[in-house]
């Protein structure tokens, strides 16, 4: 017998037959006031958070944003949203697609506290494309939309799930440059949400 096949067959011996079946990973969960736990975990990521009582303070609210951001007072919203009805008395809304210097304001059917995460299911009034093309996206989601983490979206989804699923934690980033982080590489530059407490 060669060394080779000492070595080997020694391999061999010690081989386990079976090797055991690793225990099911349970993530912590996410627990106290979701609102509360999404709006730190997002504003932690580059994210303008704001938290509204009301669709009555959305006008205010998107006026000042436009304004601090010394931008154009125009937006745009998708033509079948719900957002749609949207009366902004001093911002004019275009209902074409956003281009890569302008604003869009969206409505996130779902966000999620574990991860600071908006979640958009497309839909003819929410299309996915909009989430990519603006300079500055503007996201509405409702405080009864928060949920704990990413299965319970997809278990609200389970009847009937999107053509696609965003996921946003943040404005668009890359670190694949030098390993330098850069803002607004593949989509926004900058993201504010908008949180309405009813």
């Amino acid at each position: 017998m060669s060394s080779r096949d000492d070595i080997l067959s020694s391999i061999r011996s010690r081989r386990l037959t079976q090797t055991p079946k690793p225990a099911t990973y349970r993530a912590p969960k996410t627990e106290g006031d979701l609102t509360e736990s999404f709006v730190e975990k997002l504003s932690a990521q580059y994210a303008d958070v704001r938290t509204l009582n009301s669709m009555a303070d959305v006008p205010d609210a998107i006026a000042d944003i436009l304004r601090g951001r010394n931008m154009a007072a125009q937006i745009h919203v998708p033509p079948d949203s719900e957002l749609a009805s949207l009366s902004l008395p001093n911002v004019e809304i275009r209902r074409a697609p956003p281009g890569q210097f302008d604003a869009a304001v969206t409505f996130a059917s779902f966000a999620i506290a574990e991860t600071g995460t908006l979640a958009y299911a497309a839909g003819t009034g929410n299309p996915a494309s909009w989430h990519f093309r603006p300079l500055l996206e503007i996201a509405i989601v409702r405080a009864g939309a928060v949920v704990a983490e990413l299965e319970d979206v997809l278990a609200a989804l389970k009847g009937g799930l999107p053509s696609t699923l965003n996921l946003v934690s943040g404005p668009s980033r890359t670190g694949d440059i030098e390993q330098t982080m850069e803002l607004g590489a593949h989509g926004p530059k900058e993201l504010a949400v908008l949180v309405l407490k009813s």
